[in-house]
């Protein structure tokens, strides 16, 4: 019998749950072939047998927590696909047991008649003891924890935001034992108030969040915590670039097979300021400072199961097409579940449009380690007070940039969203400096 384990994803990606079981017991497998989709905190990936035979046993469930190196199901590399499920060997058992005498049946159901009368019981305990466990959410490291030092799950107080068990929380739990038993009581009495606060009198729906939906509220949160998160805005008016893709856009799409869009637009005059402001472009580790000589652009895209982040790789060697290209390749990927984990890997500096949305003004949060994310927003027509003096009406865009204070000054951040904004609306230079 072989069984098949969570194999090493990624360097960082150490646990996942399992999305969807693509065959089922008694199925035949080849050498390959994918058995289980499973959830990460980036993407969801297939995991494949390493043998050939039929699925005897699936030993986890959707929606569990697994770790690498985890068994997940057990195959019969000599079975053949829809083979028996042990009602053989049942009926094999029970016409064993037929010819017994019968003095041996009375006395076995004598003894079996007060046995079976507690299994009910026995089971029902075993079915809510289990019922509660489920009920924790807890990551299989802190189970596992939890199971060596024999301490309750329900006992253990989360410090994650999301109230998810790590082991650092059951080892916190096992030094405070004593001064936890004591004040067990009203422990329960404030568990049970907060379980009344959190009852509605109307209808609701409880969804469980998904790994990536979990991974992305821990980030965010641990993003405000940690850096020193600051937003400045400013205005672009974006009647240059409009006029140059109306000109431009038909021979454009002709000869390279792509439509000019503003996102090209706006990485390489993002490019063009990173190279004057390289703070932006950097990152914190420890007590240094990395200076990254390399622009790997992140691009935000929504999906249904919530924002990823591709890169586009050296994005200053690209020209306008090869960016085009590259972001609706990857937005087509992200939209098909298609992202490899080297497509969201090492960005270095991030842009969001939430203006594709209607969004007017935003502030968006920094993606960490990044110390910088741009966000554009809607473009809207408004009166504007010309150099001369008159009025015109012209396409408006807020552009918004966070940054981390800790390495970023004000002055630099202010000064690199003014660069944006002149390059955007010079757009016929950033041609010729692209």
């Amino acid at each position: 019998m072989s069984e098949i384990k969570i194999p090493e994803l990624a360097e960082s990606i150490t646990e996942g749950t399992i999305a969807e079981w693509l065959v089922k017991k008694g199925d035949k497998i080849e050498k390959g072939d994918p058995v289980v989709e499973l959830e990460t905190d980036k993407v969801n990936v297939e995991v494949n047998s390493d043998f050939a035979g039929v699925i005897t046993e699936i030993l986890r469930e959707e929606g569990d927590d697994v770790e690498v190196g985890d068994v997940i199901a057990k195959v019969d590399e000599n079975g053949e696909a829809g083979g028996d499920d042990g009602s053989s060997d049942d009926s094999a058992e029970e016409s064993k047991e037929e010819p017994k005498e019968e003095k041996k049946e009375e006395k076995s159901e004598k003894e079996e008649s007060p046995k079976k009368e507690e299994e009910p019981a026995k089971k029902e305990d075993k079915e809510q003891s289990s019922g509660d466990k489920q009920d924790v959410i807890a990551s299989p490291a802190a189970r596992k924890r939890a199971r060596e030092l024999g301490i309750d799950l329900s006992e253990v107080q989360s410090r994650d935001p999301l109230g998810r068990i790590r082991p650092e929380d059951v080892d916190a739990t096992a030094k405070g034992g004593n001064e936890k038993k004591e004040s067990k009581a009203p422990k329960k009495e404030e568990s049970k108030k907060s379980s009344e606060k959190t009852e509605f009198d109307k209808p609701v729906e409880r969804v469980k969040m998904s790994r990536r939906r979990q991974t992305i509220a821990n980030r965010l949160v641990e993003v405000q915590q940690e850096a020193a998160m600051l937003t400045t805005f400013n205005e672009v008016d974006m009647t240059a670039i409009m006029e140059l893709r109306n000109q431009r856009k038909e021979n454009f799409q002709k000869k390279h097979d792509i439509k000019l869009g503003f996102m090209s637009f706006f990485t390489k005059a993002v490019i063009g300021a990173l190279k004057e402001f390289p703070l932006l472009n950097a990152e914190i580790q420890g007590n240094e400072l990395v200076l990254k000589k390399f622009y790997d652009i992140g691009i935000a895209v929504s999906t249904e199961e919530g924002l990823v982040v591709p890169v586009v790789r050296d994005a200053d060697k690209l020209d306008f097409a090869g960016v085009e290209r590259e972001i609706k390749t990857l937005g087509q990927k992200a939209i098909n579940k298609e992202l490899a984990l080297k497509d969201l890997q090492g960005g270095t500096f991030t842009i969001t449009n939430g203006g594709t949305f209607g969004s007017m003004l935003s502030t968006p949060i920094l993606n960490a380690p990044q110390v910088g994310i741009l966000g554009m927003h809607n473009i809207q027509k408004r009166a504007i007070v010309m150099p001369d003096d008159t009025i015109e009406v012209r396409p408006m865009m807020y552009l918004a940039l966070s940054y981390d204070h800790r390495i970023v000054d004000g002055k630099e951040a202010v000064q690199f969203l003014v660069r944006i904004k002149q390059l955007l609306e010079d757009p016929y230079d950033l041609l010729l400096e692209g």
